[in-house]
């Protein structure tokens, strides 16, 4: 997260097979909960949302991305680790370009040195029912 006060720009990438989404497991320690989101990250300044897109998913999972569409802005208030957050997400909907990406269960990604995350696919179907949070929520729009 940012500095308190600050909003943050960030790209996301909806990756869809069948039922399933492509996401990142993330966990509050504060509320002790654990939610999923789409991989993605931050714009740097004077980089496209489309650029900063590819640059993310090359960066963290060494993936190439295929078919890339827009799909809109959302706008994100939330509170994590105790602190509030406010987020711009430009979201786009794409696909591996790379089929054994399809093939896994999961995998361990680093967003900094000391940042370790695991990726991995769930059945939609998980999310609607309530058993596990998929955030934001305005993300079930667009599956």
């Amino acid at each position: 997260m940012k500095k308190p006060g600050e909003i943050r720009v960030l790209v996301l990438g909806l990756i869809r097979d069948g039922e399933r989404i492509f996401v990142s497991e993330g966990y509050d320690p504060v509320k002790q909960e654990t939610f999923y989101r789409a991989l993605g990250g931050g714009i740097d300044f004077g980089e496209t949302s489309h650029d900063a897109l590819q640059r993310e998913f090359q960066e963290e999972i060494q993936a190439e991305l295929t078919n890339i569409r827009y799909l809109g802005c959302i706008e994100s208030l939330f509170i994590f680790n105790g602190r509030q957050g406010h987020e711009i997400i430009q979201l786009y909907q794409c696909d591996f370009a790379e089929p054994k990406f399809y093939q896994l269960e999961s995998l361990v990604f680093f967003e900094s040195e000391k940042h370790k995350h695991r990726a991995l696919w769930i059945d939609i179907s998980r999310f609607k029912s309530g058993e596990l949070r998929l955030v934001p929520e305005v993300f079930f729009e667009h599956l």
